[in-house]
């Protein structure tokens, strides 16, 4: 199902479903980087994680927006929680997911739990994020969320994946951040699979398009289908350990 309206703000999102949906599944709300509308470059990733037992939603928002997109982000949540079980979602169990700069959002949302109004994801998986520098939903550094954590609060299970050849945000970012929160006793893990920024979500940058689009090759599936599997285990299974792999 594509270009569905999911706010006031005119902004649309794709949905893929499992082939054989009956009843409910886990829900995935998936946002793409810092390009402004990317929702199809997520296409691949999203038909994969779908593909094995999860509703996908992915949003378009508009990082380059007054209020860096923290509009669009919020109306997806809000969309997901609201209309979900229309497309088939259990919107008790919502992951939420990211690549680039939609991981680092993501994390936000685990590390400050005010950071949608008290709501919190079942789980997080950031994908090739870069953790430094104020997210688009707190307008804070993760970190200093990260530090100011309050231990009384169950922690959120985050799952990191990030190419070990990623020309774009180096991938120490996403291991510094698995370090910390291992540290801190959080769930967490960490998968390091051979393959670069566009890579890791099935696709390859085109240069002349300045897009990524889907790439058949070898790294990018291999590494594509890993990040949907972690995907679609977040939003099935319980709480992580602590585990740190490279492929």
């Amino acid at each position: 199902m594509d270009g569905i309206a999911y706010g006031g703000s005119g902004q649309r999102l794709d949905v893929h479903r499992p082939a054989a949906l009956t009843g409910t599944a886990p829900a995935v709300l998936l946002w793409h980087g810092r390009g402004p509308d990317e929702r199809d470059v997520l296409a691949p990733l999203a038909r994969a994680a779908a593909s094995l037992g999860v509703v996908c939603f992915v949003p378009d928002w508009r990082p380059d927006a007054p209020d860096g997109g923290s509009t669009h982000l919020r109306e997806s949540v809000a969309f997901v929680r609201r209309r979900g079980t229309d497309f088939g979602a259990d919107t008790e169990r919502v992951v939420l997911a990211g690549w680039s700069l939609g991981a680092k959002v993501a994390v936000a949302a685990a590390l400050a739990p005010g950071a949608l109004d008290g709501w919190r994801p079942r789980a997080v998986v950031g994908i090739a994020g870069g953790y430094s520098g104020p997210d688009p939903l707190t307008g804070r550094d993760p970190w200093e969320a990260l530090a100011e954590a309050d231990d009384s609060v169950p922690a959120t299970p985050v799952s990191l994946i990030h190419g070990t050849v990623d020309p774009v945000v180096d991938v120490e970012q996403s291991r510094r951040l698995h370090t910390a929160l291992r540290d801190q006793g959080r769930p967490t893990s960490l998968h390091e699979p051979a393959t670069d920024h566009a890579g890791v979500i099935m696709t390859a940058y085109d240069p002349e398009a300045l897009r990524c689009r889907p790439s058949d090759a070898d790294h990018a599936q291999r590494a594509g289908a890993l990040s949907a599997r972690l995907i679609a285990d977040a939003a099935k299974s319980g709480p992580l350990g602590s585990a740190r792999t490279t492929a």
